[in-house]
């Protein structure tokens, strides 16, 4: 159950973020507009042994701009483009925590919404980036931020090298895309503090005082699978992160190792600009 607008906004920008990009086509819709379900079951932060389970209308925004793009891979801006490399920018975010319905951080304070902005070098290892096919080192480093919609506060940076793969036109009809990426993820001291620190005032018998080291975060294996018809969107995405050897992993505040989320999501599409454009991912 969604508690308040603040956490129903970020499980919004997770459910879109996590999906694969709609099919290459030769011409598409400037912009698209459509809205939709999305469901997420996730836990309360990397680490968390607790699960919530969110379903929200989820919109469904699509702008093929120059620079600007809004499609189901997320929101990007496009700083360059080429045949082999990219460079966007690109964004995530992260749902928020209710310190008192987690046994872990009880007594401690919330953990706010967070956002990550920043540049993401892309390289084709195989194929020009618009094929069909498409082997992809991703470079993403992205500022962390977090948010009581009063005020905003710096949480340090996330770094998140991935090979992607990109198998899009696929399965019975056509039509399906198909996208996995694996990768290490590190962040520095004032992100991990952010989600692991304890600090003396919060310390208790079994939650010893704790201050985290900036580091080595753990592997990511992110699965999504989409398919556009119509006038209808679908998709479903997966994610998996081990902890193993993350500099946090001694943290009070992590219970489990490995850690998993999933998420889905069906739009209809009520209105398109008449305006068509080339260019997709």
């Amino acid at each position: 159950m969604i508690r308040s607008p603040r956490r129903g906004f970020a499980v919004i920008a997770i459910v879109s973020a996590g999906f694969a990009g709609d099919a290459r086509a030769d011409q598409l819709p400037l912009w698209e507009l459509g809205i939709g379900i999305g469901g997420i079951a996730a836990p309360d932060y990397r680490g968390s042994d607790e699960t919530r389970n969110y379903l929200l209308p989820l919109p469904y925004i699509v702008y093929r701009g120059e620079i600007l793009n809004v499609d189901r891979s997320g929101i990007y801006g496009r700083l360059f483009e080429g045949e082999r490399v990219n460079l966007d920018i690109s964004f995530d975010a992260g749902v928020p925590v209710d310190s008192e319905k987690n046994a872990a951080r009880a007594g401690m304070p919330d953990l706010d919404p967070t956002f990550e902005v920043g540049p993401s070098l892309e390289i084709c290892l195989w194929n020009d980036c618009k094929a069909d096919r498409v082997l992809q080192l991703r470079l993403p480093a992205r500022a962390t931020f977090s948010t009581d919609f009063s005020r905003v506060d710096s949480r340090g940076w996330v770094f998140n090298p991935n090979i992607n793969v990109d198998i899009n036109n696929i399965g019975p009809g056509g039509g399906w895309n198909f996208g996995v990426a694996i990768g290490l993820v590190y962040a520095d001291e004032k992100n991990h503090d952010y989600y692991y620190q304890v600090d003396p005032a919060f310390a208790t018998a079994a939650r010893p005082a704790y201050d985290a080291r900036g580091g080595y975060s753990g592997t990511r294996v992110v699965v999504a699978l989409s398919k556009r018809y119509d006038g209808l969107w679908l998709g479903l995405f997966a994610r998996y992160d081990d902890l193993s050897g993350a500099e946090f992993r001694d943290s009070p505040l992590v219970r489990v190792e490995r850690w998993f989320m999933a998420g889905f999501g069906v739009a209809w599409m009520f209105a398109r600009s008449d305006t068509l454009v080339e260019r997709d991912r």
